[in-house]
């Protein structure tokens, strides 16, 4: 099963988990900060990174391993 690292805003905060872990990795002040901690998570562990805008909306999705080789481009 692959790793999904999510980077939401909750409690006036921004944050970076594993999807459905309940406690974060990392806590910031600023999106683009959690961004930056969520996207080395996300190549650390060849994972999907999903960025979360403050209403929780998905903004951003990136994949930092397991990518198809079949894929043109």
């Amino acid at each position: 099963m692959a790793v999904t690292i999510e980077v939401y805003h909750q409690d006036d905060q921004w944050h970076v988990r594993r999807e459905g872990e309940s406690e974060p990795l990392s806590s910031h002040a600023t999106k683009d900060a959690a961004t930056v901690a969520g996207r080395d998570a996300a190549r650390r562990e060849s994972a999907e990174l999903v960025i979360k805008n403050a209403d929780g909306t998905i903004a951003q999705k990136d994949s930092h391993g397991h990518d198809p080789r079949n894929v043109p481009g």
